[in-house]
């Protein structure tokens, strides 16, 4: 298999051949991040995979963990041996799925690098969950990955038409695709959206199937996967890493951990992007600071009240905008502390300069 074709079937293209350039004339190779396991990663190149690590360089320079690889990420490799290699440089990314660090850091954790389709796995019968969704979607958009949901264990539910009527209907525009993946049932479906070339990503909460998914579309069982737990029901937690995972039929996966809480990560556009019939309704107040309260010639509220809006999404978007405005005021509280303690750092330095030039005389 030539190189070319290779590399098209890991999803290089066009855009990142043209990043590519300067570190080609440098001597570089191309390679995919397919795995990271703290210090260290696996690469996956056109003839083969690797363990690989940063070089002191690019660690050092690297304002931040986003500056450093992500799975999903192109690189610029430089081979040492036939097992291992070191990362010069990140290529530029085409899209980055993200959500808020867990705790009280004001920092983004990197989900995954270069995704076109974001499959937002839920339970299609004890485990659904519309606000949840939501935030999935929210992230999709922020990301920049087309989001398609995808209803698991639809098997276990006798009204899942329904529910797919009443998924369409929450989320226009976005795919809804009712799926038996430990039936095999509608898996091939998923192909529409999964071809060659195509970076596909899966998130979802813990035991929703995420993994059987990804096993049915490799033919094989090669990601661990778990019973339902007695106690509620519920599919046990498997996966525990990032990874990515080339498919027979051409394209690449990427599983993540489940995750029953997702912080966003996002601005107001994002937001705006995921809940465009909310957005839509309220460009027809007659105020364009409408509040959606007590102002007249709100649509917002008219929509509420001849039922074409979902309260219970109205009250999601709004917990969601106040979420985003809450984590935009942090941002700025900590942009500009930086930017206090860089520019303390550069007097303490011209203080110490100047003490050094004085004692020299």
């Amino acid at each position: 298999m030539c190189l070319e074709t290779t590399l098209s079937r890991l999803g290089w293209e066009s855009f990142f051949e043209q990043t590519f350039a300067p570190q080609r004339a440098a001597g570089f190779t191309p390679a995919r991040v397919a795995e990271e396991h703290r210090d260290r990663y696996l690469v996956h190149s056109a003839d083969d995979e690797r363990t690989a690590e940063i070089t002191g360089k690019l660690r050092y320079t690297a304002a931040s963990r986003a500056d450093l690889p992500v799975v999903g990420d192109w690189v610029a490799l430089q081979p040492s041996d036939h097992t291992h290699g070191f990362i010069h440089a990140v290529l530029p990314r085409r899209s980055l799925l993200r959500r808020k660090a867990a705790g009280v850091l004001t920092e983004p954790q990197l989900l995954a690098a270069n995704v076109d389709v974001l499959l937002l796995v839920t339970d299609a019968d004890k485990d659904f969950n519309v606000r949840r969704l939501e935030r999935y979607l929210t992230l999709a958009r922020e990301g920049d990955a087309r989001p398609v949901i995808v209803l698991n264990k639809a098997d276990l539910n006798p009204a899942v038409g329904d529910l797919v009527r009443e998924t369409t209907a929450a989320f226009a525009g976005v795919p809804v695709l009712p799926v038996s993946a430990k039936e095999g049932e509608g898996v091939d479906d998923l192909y529409t959206w999964i071809g060659e070339g195509t970076t596909a990503a899966l998130i979802g909460s813990s035991g929703v199937g995420k993994s059987t998914i990804i096993n049915r579309l490799l033919g094989e069982e090669r990601l661990k996967t778990s019973g339902i737990r007695t106690g509620d029901g519920r599919g046990r937690h498997t996966t525990t890493s990032r990874q990515l995972l080339m498919l027979p039929r051409g394209g690449v996966v990427i599983d993540t951990p489940g995750m029953r809480e997702v912080q966003l990560w996002a601005d107001e556009e994002s937001l705006d992007a995921a809940f465009g019939d909310v957005e839509g309704l309220s460009m027809n107040c007659r105020f364009a600071d409408c509040r959606h309260e007590q102002e007249p010639g709100c649509a917002i509220r008219a929509a509420l009240e001849d039922g074409s809006l979902d309260r219970h999404r109205f009250d999601g978007y709004r917990k969601l905008r106040r979420e985003v405005r809450f984590l935009e005021r942090q941002q700025s509280v900590r942009a500009r502390l930086e930017e206090q303690a860089r520019w303390k750092r550069l007097s303490r330095v011209g203080r110490e300069n100047a003490e050094r030039k004085m004692g020299g005389r």
